[in-house]
């Protein structure tokens, strides 16, 4: 079938696919309230990919009534914007995502329809920014309720006036209620971006994470050190040097830089759909490896860089201290001191569910990989048993059972999940089959506080299919 030759054809196209395949039609939930306020059936946070492939996922299986809210303006969701220095995805281009499988929705049909086949053959890699556009327009085709510049803050316990459990989100304008809540927060994961405590510890005019937006024109004619060799850590040595920098040094812990992407590997069905599903040694025994390896760079961030005859790379030099002097970073390595007039961590996130005020009231409970596992001694990780352990609907679980029961009904969909689930909330190539299982999870749930109520309607239903003729039965 040839590619349809403008966006409002293809528009066209998505509005009759979703037709044809809104089965099963029929409406399962009804309006709820808490103390007269409208109670939304699920709240997603954050409106980046993560965000609406679940939204687009719980809207098919008729959940109607949600809200996705994030706190970045229009067209800031997520990296691709703001704090995401590549050039190009690192996913392949033909790979499916929130599309969930329905062909006139993926990003191959919305490029060709927007620059022509002929492009799309010729491209390699998509351009974050086409990808930051295409999921705009993802949202806005299949009618996905969200609204921006709203910052979730701490979840609690509520009650349904008739009876059933919910949740208050904070909110600076006015409290929202909701029977579920997704958390999609993609890289942030359960906690926050990470440094070493010591160079956290240095003035902020000396360092920075990869994920905060900086000035990049003021590091011209400056020596810049970048702690970490994975994707980001060179995508903004790369942008450094791009802006003039007198010298850009790469410093790696490891003595061989990580050339090798695991998550190529784990790109099938059988991991993807089934990983959650197997024993704790095996999870664990996969995943600790997978993340252990931690993150490879492409060919395309390794010779952005190289094509600069100021860039080094520094292998097995990892940053074991540092202080300001004279205005300027010292370092301690292996090999001596190094200084520098600017340090960019690359450092990733820590798993810590008390840094985020959405979960102010129940980080303490939280159940983690380290209280459900104990892995064999050289399998240990003190990181990753951070990570959150969590339930086959990716809800959180207790540390404590009874203490807060409540956060069965917060189910995440992001980098959290990791451990758990492989790179369900964390990658493109997973969202076609982690998506809907979240989505599913929602509905198991709501569901299964309904029972009475659908019991209820179930015997006090008559619709007939069929009209008898009276006259032609025959009388006993």
């Amino acid at each position: 079938m040839p590619a349809p030759l403008s966006l409002a054809a293809l528009e066209s196209d998505v509005a009759r696919d979703l037709a044809l395949t809104a089965h099963p039609r029929a409406a399962w939930l009804e309006p709820k309230t808490v103390a007269g306020a409208p109670c939304l059936d699920v709240l997603v946070i954050g409106a980046g990919q993560c965000g609406i492939a679940v939204a687009h996922a719980l809207k098919r299986d008729r959940v109607d009534n949600i809200l996705v809210v994030d706190r970045a303006g229009f067209g800031r969701e997520g990296p691709w914007t703001t704090y995401g220095r590549m050039r190009n995805l690192r996913s392949l281009k033909d790979q499916t995502g929130p599309d969930l499988k329905m062909p006139s929705l993926t990003y191959q049909a919305w490029h060709e329809a927007s620059f022509g086949e002929a492009d799309w053959a010729a491209m390699r890699w998509i351009p974050k920014e086409f990808w930051n556009d295409y999921l705009l327009w993802f949202r806005r085709v299949t009618g996905l309720p969200v609204r921006n510049e709203v910052s979730a803050g701490a979840i609690s316990p509520a009650t349904t006036d008739d009876g059933l459990r919910a949740l208050r989100i904070e909110t600076a304008a006015a409290p929202l209620f909701a029977r579920k809540v997704v958390m999609a927060t993609g890289q942030e994961g359960v906690g926050g971006w990470w440094m070493p405590p010591h160079i956290a510890a240095l003035p902020r005019a000396l360092r920075a994470h990869t994920n905060e937006m900086m000035d990049f024109a003021r590091l011209r004619g400056r020596v810049v050190a970048v702690l970490g060799a994975g994707a980001s850590a060179f995508d903004n040595a790369a942008v450094a040097l791009e802006h003039g920098a007198a010298e850009v040094h790469l410093f790696c812990r490891r003595v061989e830089p990580m050339i090798v992407q695991p998550y190529r590997w784990l790109t099938f069905a059988g991991f993807l759909r089934h990983m959650h599903e197997m024993p704790d040694e095996w999870r664990w025994r996969f995943m600790a490896h997978i993340l252990g390896m931690r993150e490879g760079f492409a060919q395309d961030h390794y010779d952005r860089v190289v094509r600069h005859a100021n860039f080094r790379m520094h292998l097995g030099q990892p940053w074991l201290d540092a202080r300001e002097a004279g205005g300027r970073a010292v370092l301690t390595t292996p090999a001596g001191e190094f200084t520098a007039d600017f340090l960019i961590t690359g450092t990733g996130v820590s798993m810590d569910p008390g840094l985020l005020p959405e979960l102010a009231h129940c980080a303490h409970n939280i159940a983690q990989w380290g209280d459900r596992y104990a892995p064999p001694e050289a399998e240990r990780n003190p990181r990753l048993l951070q990570f959150p352990y969590l339930g086959p609907d990716s809800a959180f679980l207790e540390k404590t059972s009874g203490e807060t029961p409540w956060i069965a009904d917060i189910h995440l969909f992001g980098i959290g999940t990791t451990m758990s689930f492989g790179p369900a909330g964390s990658s493109i190539n997973a969202m076609a089959i982690a998506a809907p299982r979240v989505a599913a999870g929602v509905t198991r749930g709501l569901f299964e506080a309904d029972l009475p109520r659908l019991w209820g309607q179930l015997r006090e239903y008559d619709v007939a299919q069929v009209q008898i003729d009276a006259g032609r039965l025959a009388a006993e």
